[in-house]
């Protein structure tokens, strides 16, 4: 009988590959960082690496982004471990982030999406122009 780690060749069915499984590592990744502010604050992050940015700064740099859901999004990628966080004992507190040695590992795969999306946007974007013009069949 041989053991094998979730996600490792031979690991349980719908670990590994099997998106509709819940326990797919892929889908866990997808889950965290699918939102447009972890890959727009990865993005920012990335490109002052190795240094830090504050949270003014971020916000500044994010357009769009609320207060609390950049709070929020940088919670979450300090808890996974993908940006690291200090704080400045002064008044008000400092507060500095950047990402971690797994969190610049992400920059590439996040990088070819944005290449994939710049290159295929226009064409999808073409595609839903013709449907919302051609009359639905029935």
């Amino acid at each position: 009988m041989t053991t094998s780690r979730p996600g490792e060749p031979g690991g349980r069915p719908g670990e590994r590959g099997d998106l509709l499984n819940p326990l797919c590592p892929t889908r866990q990744l997808l889950d965290r960082i699918g939102t447009k502010w972890t890959s727009m604050a990865v993005k920012v992050l990335a490109e002052e690496a190795p240094d830090e940015l504050r949270f003014a700064e971020l916000r500044r740099r994010i357009s769009g982004i609320s207060q609390k859901m950049l709070s929020v999004t940088l919670q979450s990628l300090v808890r996974d471990g993908l940006v690291a966080r200090r704080v400045e004992p002064t008044v008000p507190p400092a507060v500095h982030y950047q990402l971690t040695e797994l969190g610049l590992s992400l920059e590439g795969p996040l990088s070819a999406l944005r290449v994939w999306a710049e290159t295929y946007m226009p064409e999808i974007d073409r595609n839903n122009q013709l449907a919302d013009e051609t009359p639905p069949t029935r």
